[in-house]
């Protein structure tokens, strides 16, 4: 196995076996995780002010390694199986415009800038909030996460769509309120910009009451805008639950048909089971509904064998051989 290959493979999120790889994959997820309450607690003054000098240490040590990190990714990117047929740099380059590798770069960007002083005399404190991305640098590691991001990815438009209802609404809202209110309220709803704050708090149901109609057509307005409030939350909310359920379904129809392939000479080998074992974990399935649909599968081959009815076909297993011959 080449160089490239085995740093390719430590890096890699850990298969059964590879202890190697599991033993990076947990110093990273520590890493991150310690980086991320490093930065949480940066942010509290009398903390940052006893233990400033170590955090920076820590602060260096970390991006260190996380530029190791990317470097090395980058470097063995040529290595997935989707780059075949590429050129090393076209490989690199779709590696680098990915999601995880963007994470990845961002996590290390703001130390880098706020050393160079690339801002000059601009307030960059907005950079050193920018490292808790760093904490999305664990979707690499959880399959539910990256389930979420794919329901994301491919319930773009239809999220887009509900957003620019949201907006639309908003402006109605806004308009409306400011028509009834501005002059019992100037100040609070004096501009439609400035009843947009009482718009947004409302369709979004959070209220937080500072800002509230005093007028009678203030109030009723207000009132059917809060109903419709309840419909724009539901909106958003309804659809990622609807892409998530289908690509848990996938997950579920994808393990299912690979249990089946598995099982089609009645035994499930080591190296079915470890196969299977990998494919439940990138899938972000459960053991138990892997070891149900195990079951199920089982149960219908031994009932299929008893009443002597083929568990594919569901015919007669002497019409099948009939039909076979």
């Amino acid at each position: 196995m080449s160089r490239r290959r085995a740093v390719f493979r430590a890096l890699e999120t850990a298969d059964d076996g590879d202890r190697l790889s599991r033993v990076v994959d947990f110093c990273l997820i520590a890493l991150i995780s310690a980086s991320v309450i490093a930065v949480i607690l940066e942010s509290i003054p009398s903390f940052s002010a006893r233990y400033g000098d170590a955090l920076t240490l820590f602060e260096v040590v970390t991006v260190a390694i996380f530029s190791v990190e990317y470097v090395l990714r980058v470097w063995t990117s040529i290595e997935h199986e989707d780059s075949s047929g590429k050129s090393p740099l076209q490989a690199r380059l779709a590696y680098m415009t990915s999601f995880h590798a963007v994470i990845d770069l961002l996590a290390i960007l703001p130390f880098y800038l706020l050393m160079l002083g690339t801002f000059g005399t601009f307030d960059m404190r907005f950079l050193r909030a920018i490292r808790l991305l760093r904490v999305l640098k664990l979707t690499r590691y959880s399959a539910a996460m990256n389930m979420l991001f794919i329901t994301f990815r491919e319930n773009g438009k239809a999220l887009s769509a509900a957003f620019l209802i949201l907006v639309t609404t908003m402006l109605l809202a806004a308009s409306g309120m400011y028509y009834f209110e501005r002059h019992s309220q100037p100040v609070a709803f004096g501009s439609i910009p400035a009843a947009m704050w009482w718009a947004f708090a409302t369709l979004t149901t959070v209220g937080y009451g500072d800002v509230t109609p005093i007028t009678v057509g203030g109030k009723i307005f207000g009132a059917l805008i809060t109903v419709v409030g309840i419909g724009m939350v539901a909106l958003p909310t309804s659809i990622l639950a609807t892409g998530y359920s289908q690509q848990l379904k996938l997950s579920t129809d994808a393990y299912n048909d690979e249990a089946e392939k598995a099982l089609d000479d009645g035994v499930i080998s080591d190296d079915e089971a470890r196969d299977l074992e990998l494919l439940r974990v990138d899938l972000g399935l459960g053991k138990h509904t892997a070891s149900q649909i195990l079951d199920a599968k089982m149960i219908k081959r031994a009932l299929a064998a008893e009443s002597g009815v083929c568990p594919h076909c569901n015919q007669a297993l002497n019409d099948s051989l009939d039909t076979a011959g």
